[in-house]
């Protein structure tokens, strides 16, 4: 998957750095797996903002994905693979040998026309999606779920992957995509391969208007604004006041641990840090 670079005929382009992907279906999403996506601005159920710098954007459906997939022992055909509005990665249309049509995330070396399956036996085979007692040693797997009969939650971003490191009991050692070692129980599901789009990680949007169609607002410096709007603020000339760098809410911006202890940090073999 290529970088383009364009030339400078504008400030924006001059900076823009695109993907080339040639390997996308030239067709419309499938009808009957989009649904409305309402937009929040960064607020929550009370009308609070809680992330920051997010409204605006381009109108855009969410493509219904099959993170479980659940789809047991019918083999489906990649009949395309779609551009995703809502990720970064993209996603492989799979029909069925039934008739039902399905979207999941899309891995490197899947192509149209091949074949995937979702069984206990299922090949080795980028998009086959097995439980992780039956993947060896070594593989490198996505979308992998956190509970038995869970949809996946971990690795579904763009380039992303996690690799099956041993076998003990009925816990499998996953290393992920930081570092971290975590322990899986082996009847939880993942798909082979690893997602793709890889080469997301290096575009460059060019302009400012290419972020705001992705629904960021501009952002402001804390040290640009009055004390009574941040800790950084007010001051003669550039200046914090004296104080550690924080948020707006008051909250340590470098170093400041938020993670509190959960139940499930018993399952963490190696840690990230």
């Amino acid at each position: 998957m290529p970088l383009k670079q364009f030339s400078p005929t504008s400030p924006g382009r001059r900076f823009h750095i695109a993907l080339q992907t040639p390997e996308l279906s030239k067709k419309a999403p499938e009808s009957r797996l989009l649904a409305p996506l309402r937009r929040s601005g960064g607020r929550n159920n009370t009308g609070r903002i809680t992330q920051e710098h997010r409204g605006g954007g381009a109108a855009k459906h969410y493509r219904l994905v099959d993170f479980r997939r659940n789809k047991l022992g019918i083999p489906g055909v990649v009949t395309a693979i779609e551009y995703d509005p809502n990720r970064n990665a993209h996603l492989a249309l799979i029909t069925y040998r039934d008739g039902e049509k399905r979207y999941i995330i899309h891995p490197i070396g899947l192509t149209v026309g091949q074949t995937v399956l979702a069984a206990a036996d299922a090949e080795i085979f980028p998009g086959n999606a097995l439980p992780l007692k039956n993947i060896p040693v070594g593989t490198s797997v996505h979308n992998v779920a956190l509970k038995i009969g869970g949809r996946g939650q971990l690795c579904r971003a763009a380039g992303t992957f996690a690799q099956v490191m041993a076998k003990d009991g009925h816990h499998i050692h996953l290393k992920m995509p930081s570092g971290e070692v975590r322990l899986i129980h082996h009847e939880c599901w993942a798909t082979v391969g690893q997602v793709g789009n890889e080469q997301y990680e290096n575009i460059a949007f060019g302009k400012a208007g290419r972020v705001r169609w992705l629904g960021w607002r501009p952002h402001v410096r804390g040290m640009a604004m009055n004390p009574v709007d941040h800790p950084h603020g007010g001051g003669e000339g550039r200046s914090k006041g004296g104080n550690h760098p924080r948020s707006a809410t008051n909250v340590p911006a470098k170093g400041y641990k938020t993670r509190g202890k959960k139940p499930s940090d018993r399952l963490i073999v190696k840690r990230r840090k």
